[in-house]
């Protein structure tokens, strides 16, 4: 059965999936470590928690939008 949209194409495959892999891997972090902090610690220690997960998610974030970017850099000289 053939899909609508085409034929299979691995690199938008492997782009979709890294970003569903990335934005699920965040979910679950936050989601976990602060409902962990949460039961452990209280309220105020989970939203300090958060907040400083997020800081971090955001260091990664950049870090990956900037390989993302020179990646295409990269392909359009190749081209």
């Amino acid at each position: 059965m053939r899909r609508k949209g085409g034929s299979f194409s691995p690199e938008r495959h492997r782009r979709k999936t890294q970003t569903r892999l990335i934005l699920s891997g965040l979910v679950v972090l936050l989601v976990v470590g602060g409902g962990l902090v949460w039961a452990i610690y209280g309220r105020a220690a989970a939203i300090t928690a958060v907040l400083c997960l997020l800081g971090a998610a955001s260091v990664f974030g950049v870090l990956w939008l900037i390989l993302t970017l020179l990646e295409i850099w990269v392909k359009e000289e190749e081209t």
